[in-house]
This record gives C-alpha cells, structure tokens and sequence, in this order.
C-alpha cells in the first residue's frame, strides 16, 4: 500500500511546470527506469526502486521527479537525511516546481528533529494560493506539531543524550520483539517475541552480573497456539498478566489474562473475567507494584475517545472492582494506551495519539497527586518521542533506566529491545525494596498478613501488599521520603518500622523477616513511628499513622489493656530523663483517650535512661535508646 509521502509524489509529477524543469524534456532512458523504480515502490520495494532512480540520474543529473521520488522513498525507509538530502537536490533544480513538496520535507526534516526548518518548509506549503481542503489540514497538523516541538525545546534540558542501547543477542533475534517488562530486582526481563510469522510468545532473559542470558519461551502453560501479548509481569515476578485476543473462553476480540508462577512453571491463564473484561478490546494490563491496582487500555463504550485508560482495584477478597475511567485528565478524544505504572506507585506512563505532541502516538508520563488525582500529563520529547508511532515503556526501579522497542538501523530484524537513560525531569522517583517472610514468633510458622508503607508527612498510603500464603512479602519504597511500615494480622501485635531512605542512599533492598507477636500478656512492640521533637512531649504530626494503627488494635481487641513505656537516652540528667519520658508515655495514652479508647485499658510508665537496649557512646545506640513500647499487661 503507497504511503502519504509516496502518494504526494505520484499526484505532484503531473502537475505543470512553468520555470526550470521541464518533465517532458527529460531523457527517455532515464524516464523509463524512473517509471520501473515506480513499479518496484508499488511493491514496496523501495531499496531497490531507490537504486534503479539512482541510474536515472546518472543518465540526467537534473531530473528532478527522480530526486523527490528518491526522497519519498529514503522517507518511507525512515532515512530522513538521505531523504531531505534529496529534496535539497529537487530544490536547486526548480525552487517553483518544488513548492508542493514543502510538505513531505518538512516531515522528513522533523525526523531528523529540525524542527526549525521543518516549520519554515511548512509555512510556506500553507502560502500556497488555493490549497485543497485536505492538504491544508495536512499542513496545519504538522505545523501545530512542530510549534510544539520549538515550545517544548525552549522550556526543556538541551544537554540530554539519547543514546539507546540495543539489549544484544542473547534478547534479540531475527524477528520482532517488544512489549518488554522486568522485575523489581532488574534482573528478569519478560517481552513478547513474533514467531512463525504470526504467532506472539512470551520470553525471558535473566541478568547474570550486566549481561543478558540467552532468552528462552517461558515454561509451563502460558504459551499456546494463541496470540498472548502486551504482558506485564509483577514486581515480584510471580505473576504475569497480559492480552489475549480470540481466545476459546474470550469475552471480546481481546481479554486480559493472568498466570502465576508455579513450581512447574507458569500456570494455565485464567480470563479476569466480566468485571474486568467486556465484549470489546481490552488489553494492555499495568499492575501496580503492591498489586491492589489494575491498569489496561479498553474500547468499551462510554469513554472520551476511541481508547481510554481505566483502573481497578483489588479487594481484600480477591475480587476486581468495576472498572473506571481514568477521566479527561488522562483520556482524550483519542487513543491512549500502554500504562505502565512504576513502582513508585505514582508515576505513570503511556501512549496517546490526542493529547499535542510530535505527530502519531507519543509516549507521556502523568505522576499522581497527593489527593489521589493524576496531574496533566507531560510529553516525554523529542528524540524519546519523534514523528513516528512510538510504542510501550517501562522504567527499573532505579528511576533511570528505560526499556522500549524500536526498529533502529542496529536492529537484527524487526523490533529490538533497546534500554537508555531516561531525561532527568521525567524520571519517576527510584525505589528502594524490602522482602522477606512474616511468621508466628512462637511456631516460626509463616503468617498470611497485610504489610503497608505511609508516606509519614501526607499520611498516604503508598503500597499495602498482603503477603502470600506462607507470609513471603515484597513492597517497594520510593526515595526521598520518610515512612512508616507496618505489618498487621488479625490475633497479633502490629510491627512497626520507619525508613527513611536518602536519595545518595547505596542499598537497593532491605530483608526483613518479621516476627509476629500473638496479643497475649507480656508481649511488647517499639512503636518504632512515635516522634518527638528534643525534650519535647508534644507528639509530632508524623506520629499520626502509627497512633491511628494504635487505635485500630484497640478497637479491634476490645479486650486488650496495654502501658505505654517511655524511654531516653542517658543524655542529661538522670532525673530529667525519667519525668521525660514518663510525659511521653502519657502524651500516647492521652491521644487514645480522645479516641474513645477506655483508660482503664490504659496505663504509662516513664523509665529514663534505666533500661538502654544499646551502648549510649554512639549517636546511632542513643537513637536505639530513645522509644516508646507497647506491652500488653491484659486480654
């Protein structure tokens, strides 16, 4: 099928000359291999058409339908500087003649990201007296693109090298692949692989040291004859779900799928089912990294264009919610696909072809607020995103790096995988994770419980995970913040932790395994999130998370009587310490009170510097020292 540029180059060698050249002129052997080099392009075949217009050229240096035939061809082969080099060539032959081709210029000048004279090309294809209906809205598209492109320059880093690194053989074949999506650890990679033609396949590839293994199919039962695409593996990399389209058990054309991953590989796909899919397309799943939120491109009726972001959440039981449109912030009258939410659980990307940007599907980022609402999303720019369609990405967990698929001339056949740095201002926050297994303190045995991170300033929950049957965890942290973690089951006293994680910070993971104490008497917890400020009682704002679970344990266990205990460093006078800490202790218990928690559950005991649980000689054993515990004295 001919191509725009392609079809503006047959339409524009008929029309008349009245200046240099002069079509008719031109010489019989050279016309007769241009119109060969047409037949092969029909084909598309344009390097072989490219070569037969070379030849005419050679017979007449100044046959210029040769030169813009040759240009539309380099462009369908996106060689835009061999392409603009031959417009060039048209030019200084009839400027007259090549007035109608300012179009196909400008766009191939924008490839090359010469927006600047792709913006003059176009200004003066739109003086043009008495254009076509058509080809001034042709024109006008593209001049909005490239004023975007100026605008978006001005206002934007100039020193960004975008460098991208095709992934090597051990990932890339001879065919295409794309769609690519990796763990939290960065070290496995899934994507989708065409085979035998048509047929779409999931791989991966684990990372040993900086090097990429040998890809190989997934094992189990993911794989079939069927088309599975568009995946997206777990943080964890226990689960993957993905697009399956004309499935036996299919709702519509395409449904969402997921599989998990078992000890004899990844299990039979299960349909999400009709909360999740309809009789339309859905595909394209991004789940959050603590699993909870479900985001997909759909074609159902009722959103604002022809596909639109929706989102899901998880219950506690299981099931997925009805899914909602993600609003006009977000959707267009356009397309929007291909969400990826990071693991900061706050950055998403994805492909729009409404929202203004270089031409054809850009890829874009829009980072949630602290009221749960997105921003307005941002385009990611040139030369991440170019006059062409550009596809899914995804971004580690460093904030960093980004994977994507491209046909760039270093491509062993088709689509590659490609990694690069991504720009400063439209990197996600980087993540650190913490894993490890909650269990019973007295059987060892693992606890099925729910783990949740709270950004300590907003008081926003950023991740809540439950752990898997055997309480095996994972949940990512955002840098640059301070939180607190907690682990919660029914029957147990709750753990508390607080990180606070520097960006200049080395470790990249933390494991923890957490015992759990069940609530009987005698058992005690550091409330690990109480803050006061120094010699100070009055508890701090960010106390209010850990004080809020306090108060749900109370609630749940109406049996439950507890002492909060105080306790300082060995810094000052023995006796200040004591009433200290004894005025911290009761600062707790009176913030319960207010919450209708009875007193006579409630008792506090000050004990100073008495009882220190490391050496007061380091900063870091006096902040060991300073706590307040929990212990429970009835149930």
């Amino acid at each position: 099928m001919k191509s725009l540029l392609f079809t503006i180059v047959l339409w524009s060698i008929v029309q008349a000359s009245y200046a240099q050249f002069d079509p008719s002129k031109v010489d019989r052997k050279a016309v007769d291999l241009y119109n060969k080099a047409l037949q092969l392009a029909q084909d598309d075949r344009f390097k072989e058409g490219i070569q037969v217009l070379k030849d005419a050229v050679r017979i007449d240096s100044r046959f210029e339908d040769a030169y813009l035939s040759m240009a539309g061809m380099f462009g369908e082969l996106k060689d835009y500087q061999h392409a603009v080099e031959n417009y060039e060539l048209a030019y200084s032959i009839d400027s007259f003649y090549f007035q109608d081709y300012n179009l196909p210029f400008s766009i191939n000048l924008a490839g090359l990201g010469d927006f600047e004279r792709a913006d003059s090309a176009i200004v003066t294809f739109l003086a043009i007296p008495n254009l076509n209906e058509t080809s001034r809205k042709s024109g006008e598209y593209r001049e909005r693109t490239y004023r975007f492109a100026l605008d978006y320059k001005k206002d934007h880093p100039s020193d960004y090298k975008f460098e991208p690194a095709n992934l090597g053989d051990s990932i890339n074949s001879e065919v295409s692949e794309y769609y690519p999506t990796i763990t939290i650890d960065g070290k496995t990679l899934v994507f989708t692989r065409r085979v035998n033609n048509n047929n779409e396949d999931f791989f991966e590839s684990d990372k040993t040291g900086a090097a990429w293994n040998k890809a190989k199919g997934l094992v189990g039962n993911i794989n079939t004859n069927f088309n599975e695409g568009a995946q997206n593996i777990s943080q964890d990399g226990q689960w993957l779900l993905f697009t399956g389209c004309n499935f036996p058990d299919g709702l519509g054309s395409c449904d969402l799928y997921i599989s998990y991953l078992t000890q004899e590989g990844w299990s039979t796909p299960e349909n999400l089912g009709p909360n999740i899919n309809s009789e339309f397309w859905d595909a394209a799943p991004s789940l959050s990294p603590d699993k909870r939120d479900l985001y997909f491109a759909s074609r159902r009726p009722g959103g604002y264009g022809g596909s639109d972001l929706y989102v899901s959440h998880r219950t506690a039981n299981g099931h997925w919610t009805a899914p909602e449109n993600m609003g006009p912030t977000i959707n267009t009258v356009g397309d929007e696909s291909a969400p990826f939410i990071h693991a900061d659980n706050q950055t998403l990307y994805f492909t729009s072809n409404g929202h203004q940007g270089y031409g054809g599907d850009d890829l874009f980022v829009a980072r949630k607020k602290d009221d749960g609402q997105w921003n307005i999303p941002q385009n990611l720019g040139y030369p991440v995103n170019t006059i062409e369609n550009e596809g899914s990405l995804v971004v580690g967990a460093d904030g960093i790096t980004a994977y994507y698929a491209s046909d760039r001339a270093d491509s062993r056949g088709g689509l590659d995988l490609y990694s690069f740095s991504l720009r400063s201002d439209i990197r996600p926050a980087a993540v650190r994770w913490v894993k490890g297994k909650v269990f019973d303190q007295k059987t060892a045995k693992g606890l099925p419980s729910s783990v949740e991170l709270t950004d300590l300033a907003t008081k926003n929950t950023i991740c809540r995970v439950q752990t898997d049957e055997t309480g095996n965890y994972l949940i990512t942290i955002p840098i640059g913040k301070d939180y607190a973690f907690n682990v919660n089951r029914k029957g147990y006293l709750f753990y508390s932790e607080n990180f606070s994680i520097a960006p200049n910070q080395s470790d990249s993971a933390y494991l923890i395994d957490i015992a759990l104490q069940p609530i009987m008497v005698n058992a005690n917890i550091i409330l690990k999130n109480i803050f006061f400020d120094v010699n100070s009682y009055i508890l701090k704002p960010q106390s209010q998370v850990e004080l809020s679970e306090l108060v749900q344990l109370m609630k749940d266990n109406p049996n439950l009587s507890i002492q909060i205990n105080g306790h300082t460093d060995d810094v000052g006078k023995p006796k200040d310490n004591l009433l200290l800490s004894e005025n911290r202790a009761r600062a707790v218990v009176n913030f319960l009170a207010t919450k209708s928690i009875g007193l006579k559950r409630l008792s506090f005991k000050g004990w100073g510097d008495s009882q220190p649980l490391a050496d007061n000689k380091t900063e870091a054993g006096r902040a060991r020292n300073r706590r307040t515990e929990l212990k429970v004295v009835g149930n």
